[in-house]
């Protein structure tokens, strides 16, 4: 982006509550199901069926204002957004407009050491329409499929203030967000399978300028990946049509994934197009400060209070604590850990090194992997009490990763076992520098790649098993006596 202009960004973010049923009718909310069989004539939309509210989904929303710092007003109310499309079988949406459930609130990131405070305007509850199964690229498709399994599943849209200045900080925002909600346990935040969906509404303006340009809107955004690179195209494409004479129009667009761009879908309607009117088949929703207050009582450990209990308890870096509160697998796992071995931060290089790279490499979640915690404390006590090296633990941890095998397993069927007995060694030793008397020559001149030499044809002797720090004190006392 131009030093001339800034980017200015909110992000509508919707999160499938975890509920078993549907917000107005018992249908399953089950993921994956055939087409079209999770229905009922409510969540179709048949004429005359009433919507009943399922508590569940209230309560969830309750505890996301928690997790929000937001206010849970005494009393909100639902209202019918009206619009036409192929995947809403009413021809409109029970939503929530003048009365939401939640207000305000904010979520704290930070980008490259730089701290930011990201507003909430509001969190409101709303079903979620169907699904439409294109034939072909959306844009020029010529037919869609329509599937109502996802019809009337409880949404929760969280909507931020215009905050962002940077596709990194709105990417910081929506992977702090979804650690939220993970924690407060309201959504399993699947992105792959649409339970957590983020819309970015993207403008600019000349650098000073306090009024906002117009903003476009852009959806299928299915990874905090793709997310990013929308934004990074949108503000380029607006800012390069600005110099070019040309107007910005309020529209949505769609990102192409695989063309790393951004394309026209249809013009954004503004709110009082969609013709908001309270719904007539739900009466005003009454909350009491006693149902607020015991659902407050029950909230679990948050990610920014886990990460100053890192810091202050473990004497971790706040970067550390800031990927091990990720998800609540993570610090579970952490803290399973430190239960058996003390020593916080080894346990967390281990983890974001080793372990990280290995669940990046093979697209798992941590609580979907072989390794367990007692698994990990097992090979680094292995490697503390001289078992194994540093370099044969990672050759371990990649065969722990792979068969789910225990570390001392496999450290016996490698035949892994470190040699720490000086008995053993300077027999190997003696014999490798009485073999090479023009490298002890070197040695003796100073030359540093001696040493080395003589440490490798040691390792190379023993398989890699001998002891490093020990083959060093017992060489370089060898050498001396030459």
């Amino acid at each position: 982006m131009s030093k001339d202009f800034e980017i200015v960004i909110g992000l509508e973010v919707h999160a499938e509550l975890k509920t078993q049923t549907k917000i107005f009718c018992s249908c399953s909310t089950a993921f994956g199901a055939e087409p079209n069989t999770q229905t009922c004539p409510v969540c179709a939309g048949f004429p005359g069926m009433l919507p009943v509210l399922n508590e569940k989904v209230v309560e969830l929303a309750i505890k996301t204002g928690l997790a929000l710092h937001s206010e849970i007003p005494e009393v909100c109310k639902f209202d019918r957004k009206n619009y036409f499309y192929p995947d809403s079988p009413k021809a409109y949406q029970i939503s929530q407009f003048d009365l939401p459930v939640c207000v305000g609130g904010f979520v704290d990131i930070d980008v490259n050491g730089q701290k930011k405070r990201v507003g909430i305007t509001r969190a409101h509850m709303e079903e979620d329409a169907g699904k439409l199964v294109h034939q072909g690229d959306i844009t020029t498709t010529p037919f869609s499929l329509v599937d109502l399994n996802r019809c009337g599943v409880p949404l929760l849209e969280i909507v931020s203030e215009p905050d962002m200045r940077s596709a990194q900080e709105a990417r910081a925002y929506m992977e702090k967000l979804r650690s939220m909600l993970l924690f407060a346990g309201v959504s399993d935040c699947k992105m792959q399978e649409g339970s957590l969906r983020c819309d970015a509404n993207v403008s600019i303006r000349p650098i000073g300028q306090k009024e906002f340009g117009t903003r476009t809107e852009i959806k299928n955004l299915n990874s905090f990946r793709a997310l990013e690179r929308a934004i990074e195209y949108e503000a380029n494409r607006q800012k390069e049509a600005l110099e070019d004479g040309e107007e910005i129009i309020q529209e949505t667009r769609t990102w192409d994934e695989e063309k790393q761009l951004t394309r026209s879908m249809r013009s954004k309607e503004e709110a009082h197009d969609y013709r908001y009117f309270p719904e007539p088949d739900l009466p005003p929703l009454k909350i009491s400060s006693e149902w607020v207050e015991k659902i407050r009582g029950q909230m679990p450990e948050m990610p920014d209070q886990a990460q100053i209990r890192l810091v202050e308890e473990y004497g971790l870096p706040e970067y550390d604590a800031g990927l091990l509160t990720l998800t609540p697998e993570n610090l579970i796992f952490f803290d399973q850990c430190l239960k058996e071995y003390p020593d916080a931060k080894t346990v967390s290089n281990w983890m974001m090194g080793e372990l990280g790279r290995l669940l990046n490499q093979n697209n798992l979640e941590i609580g979907e992997c072989n390794i367990k915690p007692i698994d990990l404390v097992q090979m680094l006590k292995a490697i503390e009490d001289g078992s194994i090296s540093g370099k044969m633990a990672k050759a371990v941890f990649e065969e722990m990763f792979a068969s789910g095998k225990s570390p001392a397993l496999i450290i016996k069927e490698k035949g892994l076992v470190q040699i720490s007995d000086e008995g053993t060694l300077v027999p190997v030793i003696e014999d490798i520098v009485k073999a090479n008397p023009r490298v002890v020559e070197d040695y003796k001149n100073g030359k540093d790649k001696a040493l080395g030499f003589f440490i490798g044809q040691i390792m190379k002797s023993t398989r890699g098993q001998a002891n490093p720090a020990l083959v060093n004190k017992l060489l370089k006392e060898c050498l001396d006596k030459q």
